[in-house]
């Protein structure tokens, strides 16, 4: 009875951590949901039930009618897609008895999110928001202008965000960096009679577009609160980003974009 219990309460461990991971790292509500039961039940539990809040899950695990409940306070550590894979590659394993519940211990100890280098998100970022300048006919001078804009920009939010400084303050002080110099370049820089719509196009990289899609799939899903308290975070990065332009084009006496 005993030796049921500890095996009980490690699962329970394994299967809120599992939630944790999706969570913290952009997953929908339904899909912590899913792999946190299917992790359990591959496992040995006959049901694990949870319940999913924007900074916290509560489990429990159902064994031969004992149960086991516990929870976990969730920090948000990004949009990682590369573990949200892993952890669902490793409830496969479990699911068809590749894996035992050390073995899934052992698997999680190892999980460390993929990060890409410094230099080639800001490329690529820069490439993205200048491509949307040119299909929207900003010419090739708007998209150099965005590149160059967006480019800086990226560079100094991924510094804020490496010290970790509050996402509402990285959003607007991004904002005000890329509009800043997209705007500069334009109204009292080189590129004069480049299109306004550089000006736009340089702060597409701050578009909360995943946790917009998220609150709206959770939304829809039946996870009502975790969907509205992510709606509400992606306003008031929305908002962030809008204070941070109008600083930007209020300092700088910028036209905008008209």
């Amino acid at each position: 009875m005993q030796n049921e219990i500890s095996h009980q309460q490690e699962v329970t461990r394994l299967c809120i951590q599992c939630a944790i991971f999706l969570l913290q790292h952009g997953a929908e509500s339904a899909l912590v949901e899913e792999l946190s039961t299917r992790l359990g039940k591959a496992l040995g539990m006959d049901s694990v039930d949870l319940s999913i809040s924007a900074n916290a899950i509560v489990l429990t695990s159902i064994k031969n009618n004992h149960c086991i409940t516990t929870t976990r306070k969730n920090n948000d550590h990004g949009i990682n897609m590369h573990i949200v894979t892993a952890v669902q590659h490793i409830v496969i394993m479990a699911e068809h008895k590749l894996l035992d519940h050390k073995d899934v211990l052992k698997r999680f100890a190892h999980l460390k999110p993929l990060r890409y280098p410094r230099w080639l998100m800001v490329l690529v970022v820069g490439l993205s928001c200048a491509s949307f300048c040119k299909l929207n006919k900003g010419g090739w001078d708007g998209a150099l202008v965005t590149f160059i804009a967006s480019a800086v920009a990226m560079y100094f939010r991924l510094l804020l965000t490496q010290r970790r400084l509050h996402p509402q303050i990285t959003f607007a002080i991004t904002a005000f960096v890329a509009t800043s110099v997209s705007g500069l370049l334009i109204g009292k820089g080189i590129f004069p009679h480049t299109s306004t719509i550089a000006i736009a196009s340089s702060v597409l990289l701050l578009v909360p577009g995943f946790p917009l899609i998220n609150a709206v799939a959770d939304m829809f899903k039946g996870h009502i609160n975790t969907g509205l308290a992510r709606w509400a975070m992606a306003s008031l990065l929305t908002l962030a980003t809008c204070i941070g332009i109008v600083i930007s084009l209020a300092f700088w006496g910028l036209n905008g974009w008209a």
